[in-house]
């Protein structure tokens, strides 16, 4: 069965245990982080993962999670598929 690639990214006010509490949620998942690039800039956290995912899971299903994990933890979160992110930064 085919793989999923997709990037999250990740935008925050920095603090202790934002990595980890994507990390715990993706691993719930079963949603590997292939790559992962961070900066803190004037103290706002931002992050960027490559994942890849079974495609037998369900990318919307995947999207809510994170949604609701970031108003949870009160960050932006977002989910795009690796083609829209690619086309996105394309030019």
């Amino acid at each position: 069965m085919e793989n999923v690639k997709a990037f999250i990214t990740v935008n925050a006010s920095d603090r202790v245990g934002i990595i980890a509490d994507i990390a715990v949620l993706l691993a719930k998942e079963g949603i590997n982080i292939d790559d992962l690039s961070q900066t803190v800039l004037q103290g706002q956290y931002n992050m960027i993962m490559a994942v890849t995912f079974p495609k037998d899971k369900p990318f919307e299903h995947v999207s809510k999670l994170l949604h609701d994990k970031g108003k949870e933890i009160d960050l932006d979160i977002a989910i795009r598929h690796v083609d829209i992110f690619n086309a996105m930064h394309r030019i």
